[in-house]
């Protein structure tokens, strides 16, 4: 039954209908657990909140469907605004993208040009931007821009997925560019010929790049809420003399709070992933897929 509605879920992202009526009807039935709203204002706000007790942030103007250039540049204009929003209001917050929101599967020239805009507004405003990696489709021509980006830019990471066979050789490839990366087990259905189907696997291979990337000397988010993961870092760390100023722990917003606010206590760095914007679906879908328990939340809120 858990796979039968990780699958259902996962489609139901891809869905553009129900990406239309999920943008016509709000976020409702528990969504905004997961959602800090629709606006830069309250997105704002919820940074605010999780600064006043220690907690970071990044912000994802969220948009994955995207099937025109003026919706690109739109969703580019959005990101420098968020930018400009983090900047006035003095938040501690980085920003967050998709490509595919900036037109990557329209045009890589446009992607590009964006990506370059964007970079040069943090840039501006000491600020920082994650680049945040897609289906396996996406994987090759993410890395390839964020190479190139490197090049001019020293205020840009990407996002490296433990479930993959090529992740691995991804780490060793970025290593002699002293890449900013965010390790994350993966949320995409793929392939078992592109990715391990065995969670036991995953987690054995995240287990490896945490290590690999934090030994080569490299700035490290472990973005999980798997408290195993988490302590194996912690103590992977204190046993390697690791100090606390080369990674960080990432959560997303609205899950394991509790958690989120234990490691800052300890001492940790911790930052929350804060999605807002009208185009939250896909996004939704997602969360939903990876644990059961959201679905029972939502489901408790719908008949409330």
């Amino acid at each position: 039954m858990e796979l039968i509605m990780k699958n259902m879920f996962q489609s139901l992202g891809k869905s553009r209908t129900a990406n239309r009526l999920a943008k016509k009807y709000g976020l409702r039935f528990g969504a905004a657990r997961f959602v800090a709203g629709e606006t830069i204002q309250q997105s704002i706000a919820a940074v605010r909140g999780l600064n006043q007790d220690g907690r970071v942030a990044t912000l994802d103007h969220l948009g994955e469907f995207v099937f025109s250039e003026d919706e690109a540049l739109e969703s580019a204009a959005m990101c420098i605004q968020t930018l400009d929003a983090i900047a006035e209001s003095g938040v501690k917050s980085n920003l967050s993208l998709k490509m595919t929101s900036l037109g990557l599967d329209i045009s890589r020239e446009l992607c590009v040009t964006s990506m370059k805009r964007i970079l040069d507004r943090a840039r501006l405003h000491n600020n920082f931007v994650r680049i945040d990696m897609e289906d396996y489709a996406h994987c090759q021509i993410s890395l390839d821009i964020y190479r190139e980006l490197r090049k001019d830019y020293d205020n840009v990471g990407i996002v490296i997925q433990a479930y993959l066979f090529r992740t691995m050789q991804d780490i060793d490839d970025l290593a002699s560019l002293g890449a900013n990366l965010r390790l994350v087990k993966g949320a995409y259905k793929e392939s078992p010929q592109v990715a391990f189907p065995d969670k036991s696997a995953v987690d054995e291979n995240y287990k490896k790049i945490i290590e690999k990337h934090l030994t080569n000397g490299h700035y490290t988010a472990i973005a999980s809420h798997d408290e195993a993961i988490i302590k194996h870092t912690k103590q992977f760390v204190s046993e390697h003399g690791i100090s606390n100023d080369q990674f960080e722990f990432q959560m997303l917003y609205g899950i394991c709070d509790e958690l989120q606010k234990q490691l800052v206590r300890e001492g940790y760095r911790v930052r929350i992933y804060v999605p807002y914007g009208v185009d939250w679906f896909g996004y939704f879908m997602r969360r939903l897929a990876e644990r059961p328990a959201n679905v029972w939340f939502v489901l408790k809120n719908m008949f409330k």
